[in-house]
């Protein structure tokens, strides 16, 4: 007859997605997509054509800055929880 509880020295299965390596993975690109975005705000204020423009490359700083700023916060309570 199987135990009804479960044993305590199994470890939880973490996702792929929730590992460490997937967080550092997303924070970097989020970091290039965040200085494209540096670089696109950079253009679009030289350029006087470009300036109706601006609003992309603000919004893809904001998204990515939330991103990066999501994960290590994920990550950081990850290491404070164990």
């Amino acid at each position: 007859m199987p135990s009804a509880k479960s044993p305590v020295f199994r470890k939880a299965i973490i996702p792929w997605h929730h590992s460490k390596t997937a967080y550092g993975i997303t924070i970097a690109f989020m970091l290039l997509v965040f200085l494209f975005g540096l670089a696109g705000i950079a253009v679009a204020r030289a350029n006087m054509q470009f300036n109706d423009y601006i609003w992309v490359p603000i919004v893809l700083v904001v998204l990515s800055g939330c991103s990066i700023l999501f994960n290590i916060i994920r990550l950081i309570r990850r290491h404070a929880a164990k």
